[in-house]
């Protein structure tokens, strides 16, 4: 800045040695606004909560955890705890786990790009061998959570 017309170097205020008054003013009054106004439900990542979230008694009254979880990949391969089944074998897999629980109850898991005719073969074995069947389907891998129009 050319300053040397004008002499404005002359009229500028000097330099402050220290904070003033006003520093500390400003400094109180954001500390009491966030101990006002900080809200208990936006949590720092890697913060624990030590709250409960509301819930409904009567929410888990028929719910029963899967007593055997198979999942189906879009390629169509099969895995379950004991590893990779092929569909041939599936049947027979199933039979001898419904054997090992009174009452069986088999969680599939698949993502958006598993055939149909497979999901039908696998509901099929699973109601043969006498499993109660529920479905879990992935999130489309496209999508960002939002339904698009």
């Amino acid at each position: 800045m050319i300053t040397r017309p004008l002499e404005l170097a002359t009229k500028l205020r000097p330099e402050p040695r220290n904070f003033d008054w006003l520093f500390f003013v400003n400094l109180g009054l954001i500390g009491l606004f966030f101990a006002l106004f900080g809200s208990p439900f936006v949590l720092a990542p890697g913060l624990g909560v030590n709250f409960r979230l509301p819930t409904v008694a009567s929410a888990n009254a028929g719910a029963r955890p899967p007593t055997h979880v198979i999942s189906i990949t879009n390629s169509g391969q099969i895995f379950s705890n004991a590893g990779l089944q092929k569909m041939d074998e599936l049947s027979d897999w199933l039979m001898k786990q419904a054997a090992t629980v009174s009452s069986p109850l088999l969680l599939v898991r698949g993502g958006d790009g598993v055939p149909i005719s497979m999901v039908a073969d696998v509901a099929s074995a699973a109601r043969r061998a006498g499993f109660e069947t529920v479905w879990a389907a992935e999130e489309p891998s496209g999508s960002s959570g939002k339904e698009s129009r």
